[in-house]
């Protein structure tokens, strides 16, 4: 893999692993693999975050019982923190199978996904709920990138989100049109429950990517009217209630000392909805933006015997870190024949360590917008034209304070001050060369609004920059 510095070498080398598909070393009895993937739920929306009016007593039990990351970062919007998951890839370095410019992407089939090289390691595969990696859309999604194409063995859940209503399919085959929405966190539960009891005597991987609380809205009958937080209140805590269920399930049938379950979101949330959005204090901003409540997110995780109960993590880890981590506790690896941007965060989990040195670089769509070294975030100038910036187009999904064009770098002290409200960029020159460096490294290789990277996979696809060109590349490596 040709790479654009030593710099950029070591940093992405350190997450290039033997392949999945080559077997090492097999534990005696691999461990189980749950993810709960909720959708716009932030960085506050729960007891054990600071909510103050949201109640998730089974999911606060759940980080006593394991470990909450403090640090957690995902990507601004759904699409691509989904093919994150997936990949282990920054959404600008994967490859989509169509529509390149889309904020949304199509995971190209040549992309390996998680469930990919646990299925090579002899895992029973699942995906329940939203899925938006083959359209974001109801009605225009392409079948062929759905989940059974993409590694799991069994799917039940819909296509993209609900933003006026949800169809239901089963593998690839449509059920249901119009969905009763108010019934899909239950639903998505018991599938998944179902699919645990009949694999209960085979290791398994279960994707449970919940539609809620994306907007519409929606709680059932037992849950709406209840919370003190408000209809986004209900929905929350309705989540809380049936992963509760879920937790239950797994200790009753004996799972719960080989299972690893970890619960996040995918970006933060959405701030212009009143009762529809959710809360991101004490961070800045939310969904959509490269501010910290835009990516970081609640991330707890739990596997009795295994992760230290009542711990807290602040290490900088994040959704992509999830294929090299759990390839490596099944017993295989990620893909050797590709970079991987993710690293293995095993020795965070297990408490081995509270210390992990790695750069993070914030995009927005396919524009670089800050990078995260230590205590350090540098918010880049936003240089792209203004008629065809990502930043134009999404301001009015971002808090008006926040939707505004950076015309010179800002710097933030994160342990000092998470909030980021007070640029240090004049008393720390030297810092922000340093950051800006490395974002001018990482444009060349992953890149960015006007750049093609030099490592950014298409598997022959062309991929369009904002301002028009047109780009194929014939080969990835």
């Amino acid at each position: 893999m040709k790479t654009t510095s030593r710099m950029i070498a070591l940093w992405a080398g350190a997450a290039m692993l033997t392949t999945g598909a080559a077997r090492a070393e097999q534990p005696a009895n691999k461990p189980n693999f749950i993810i709960i993937f909720s959708d716009d739920q932030g960085y506050q929306d729960l007891g054990c975050y600071g909510a103050p009016e949201i109640k998730t007593p089974r999911l606060d039990r759940m980080a006593a019982e394991g470990m909450r990351f403090t640090s957690f970062y995902a990507q601004t919007v759904c699409g691509p923190s989904r093919g994150a998951l997936m990949t282990g890839c920054y959404p600008i370095r994967f490859a989509r199978q169509d529509d390149p410019d889309s904020i949304h992407p199509e995971l190209h089939l040549d992309e390996i996904t998680l469930a990919e090289v646990l299925k090579a390691q002899g895992y029973a595969t699942a995906a329940f709920g939203k899925w938006d990696l083959a359209g974001h859309s109801q009605v225009k999604y392409k079948p062929e990138l759905l989940p059974p194409h993409q590694g799991f063995d069994t799917y039940f859940g819909t296509p993209g989100s609900n933003d006026k209503f949800v169809k239901l399919i089963r593998g690839t085959k449509e059920i249901e049109q119009k969905a009763d929405m108010s019934t899909l966190t239950r639903r998505y539960t018991d599938e998944a429950i179902r699919f645990i009891e009949e694999k209960k005597d085979t290791p398994f991987f279960v994707y449970l990517a919940h539609t809620m609380p994306h907007t519409k809205l929606a709680a059932s009958a037992d849950f709406k009217g209840k919370s003190a937080g408000g209809l986004y209140g209900d929905v929350i805590e309705e989540l809380d209630f049936h992963i509760g269920r879920l937790l239950d399930r797994v200790k009753a049938l004996g799972l719960d000392e080989n299972t690893y379950i970890i619960f996040t979101s995918d970006n933060g949330p959405w701030l212009i909805r009143k009762d529809h959005g959710g809360h991101a204090d004490p961070l800045r901003s939310g969904k959509t933006s490269c501010w910290e409540g835009g990516l970081r997110v609640p991330c707890i995780m739990r596997a009795p015997g295994k992760i230290p109960a009542g711990t807290e993590c602040d290490a900088v880890a994040a959704t992509i870190d999830m294929m090299p981590t759990i390839a490596k506790l099944a017993g295989g690896a990620a893909p050797s024949d590709r970079v991987i941007d993710g690293v293995d965060i095993s020795a965070l989990m297990h408490g081995e360590t509270d210390r992990l040195d790695r750069v993070y670089f914030y995009y927005q769509h396919n524009c670089l917008r800050a990078v995260r070294s230590g205590r350090w975030k540098l918010m880049l100038p936003h240089t792209e034209p203004v008629p065809t910036s990502i930043a134009t187009k999404w301001k009015n999904h971002i808090a008006k304070a926040d939707a505004l064009r950076i015309p010179s770098a800002m710097l933030f002290d994160l342990d000092a001050d998470i909030g980021e409200t007070s640029d240090v960029s004049a008393k720390h020159p030297e810092k922000v060369a340093e950051l800006m460096k490395l974002a001018e490294q990482v444009r060349r290789e992953l890149g960015d609004h006007d750049t093609f990277g030099e490592n950014a996979r298409t598997f022959g696809a062309k991929r369009r920059t904002l301002s028009g060109e047109v780009e194929t590349k014939k080969e990835n490596s």
